[in-house]
């Protein structure tokens, strides 16, 4: 995919090819990764220039913030250390993913649109990864820095992608099929469960052996797009913007050497469990507690700087603060802490979570804060309608695309950040609607059954 009939190289020739579509299906996200690694080492995927289509609610893309950027290069701790919002990155400074594109709901706005370039290195003065990056999202986390402080420097092409949902009235379906009624029959083996769906529709086998051939698909894909939006009047109006954005995507693509398709169940339906946790005012005092100050629009470098220290200064107090009161949460304590800049409100929020609970969890009360920046986690509990008009736009886009190496799922239901009332039935139209675009796949649902509800 690296360049319009290029020829491919030693390396690219050598990459394997699956015999049906690998679907890995795991709970917490970050638990894709070794999955990912795995098609590297097996040489299905290749070591560099992957591309990541990431459907999410949520970015995922911040760092561990103290871990040593070298850690990276020791996959077993590398994979102990990931959570569910930082794991993207570091497979970025080792070298493996070198664009994202992060296709987001309406509800999710947490990066700006459109094309962002930066550097993601190891910051030569603290060892941990940063980036160059100066969007809101990188800043309130205190990761920016200049590109003069990075060593061992890799491009990220990050792509930020509005997926609007289709309508669904008196639609359901196209071309006479409807993809509700594809019910996949899933094997109780626990290593490698086939999946077989009927289709009218022919795959296209994507050769992930050849470059050029990968190339030639997804010329083809865009090429088609382009006729059918400007000639074909039997398309439905709304099929028109997703086929624009695949032909945008397939582009975008062209410049990798093969892609992952990483799609989380919140995409389609999303909550903040924090927002259950604790009542309105406690939520809107972490808000002011653990407020952002964004720098000036137009700061320079020296302000961008400052800007991060800051940050990174309330961030420390923050923390210290609630593990301080882990030990010890009197009177004495608490208003030891309400006395620093910023920190009165403090006062307030640990007597109302006194006065709901016997022992409060001031580490969950910190993490909860630490979302509570510059803008709330998403919070959109989708109707029916809503999920299946989304389900529509993914089949439009994915039937636009060409064919991925390997497909990651994460259900993020434990967490309840998608709803666990709704994950199963989600989880159900996505395996259905890879069916019917990919025909038959590979599927192992890498977590306990006992987790689904």
């Amino acid at each position: 995919m690296s360049g319009a009939g290029a020829a491919a190289g030693p390396a690219e020739r050598r990459l394997r090819a699956y015999t049906a579509l690998p679907v890995r299906v795991v709970e917490e996200h970050q638990d894709v990764l070794p999955f990912i690694y795995r098609a590297i080492g097996s040489k299905h995927l290749p070591a560099s220039n992957i591309s990541f289509v990431h459907l999410d609610s949520h970015p995922d893309l911040l760092i561990p913030v103290n871990m040593p950027a070298d850690t990276v290069f020791d996959k077993e701790v590398l994979f102990s250390e990931l959570s569910i919002e930082n794991w993207i990155m570091p497979a970025v400074y080792a070298g493996h993913i070198s664009q994202v594109l992060w296709l987001h709901p309406p509800w999710a706005q947490q990066i700006s649109e459109g094309k962002h370039n930066f550097l993601v290195g190891k910051d030569i003065s603290t060892t941990t990864i940063r980036v160059t990056g100066t969007d809101d999202y990188f800043l309130s986390d205190g990761l920016y820095v200049p590109a003069d402080q990075l060593e061992n420097q890799k491009p990220l092409n990050l792509h930020v992608i509005l997926i609007n949902p289709m309508e669904t009235s008196n639609n359901q379906e196209e071309n006479g099929e409807a993809i509700s009624a594809k019910r996949l029959k899933l094997n109780t083996d626990d290593t490698a469960n086939t999946v077989a769906a009927s289709s009218s529709v022919t795959p296209g086998d994507l050769d992930h052996s050849s470059s050029s051939v990968k190339n030639k698909e997804i010329q083809n894909a865009s090429a088609l797009n382009r006729a059918e939006c400007s000639s074909s009047s039997s398309l439905r109006n709304d099929e028109c913007p997703i086929r624009e954005v695949a032909k945008n995507i397939c582009q975008v693509l062209q410049k990798g050497d093969a892609f992952v398709l990483d799609i989380d169940l919140d995409f389609f339906s999303v909550k903040n469990p924090f927002k259950e946790m604790y009542t309105q005012t406690e939520y809107e005092i972490l808000q002011e507690l653990y407020n952002f100050k964004k720098p000036h629009k137009d700061a320079t470098e020296e302000g961008l700087l400052d800007c991060v220290e800051n940050r990174v200064h309330q961030l420390e107090d923050l923390e210290a603060a609630f593990a301080d009161l882990c030990d010890n949460d009197d009177e004495e304590t608490v208003q030891k802490w309400a006395s620093y800049p910023g920190m009165k409100p403090l006062v307030q929020l640990v007597h109302s979570l006194k006065s709901r609970m016997e022992s409060p969890d001031y580490e969950m009360v910190h993490q909860a804060g630490l979302t509570c920046d510059y803008m709330e986690l998403p919070h959109h509990v989708s109707t029916e309608e809503e999920i299946e008009g989304l389900i529509q736009s993914t089949k439009v886009l994915l039937k636009n695309m060409p064919k991925p190496t390997l497909v990651t799922i994460a259900r993020s239901s434990l967490d309840d950040y998608c709803p666990s009332e709704q994950v199963d039935i989600i989880q159900e139209k996505v395996l259905n609607l890879l069916g019917f675009v990919y025909g038959t796949l590979d599927v192992h649902l890498d977590y306990s059954t006992s987790s689904s509800l």
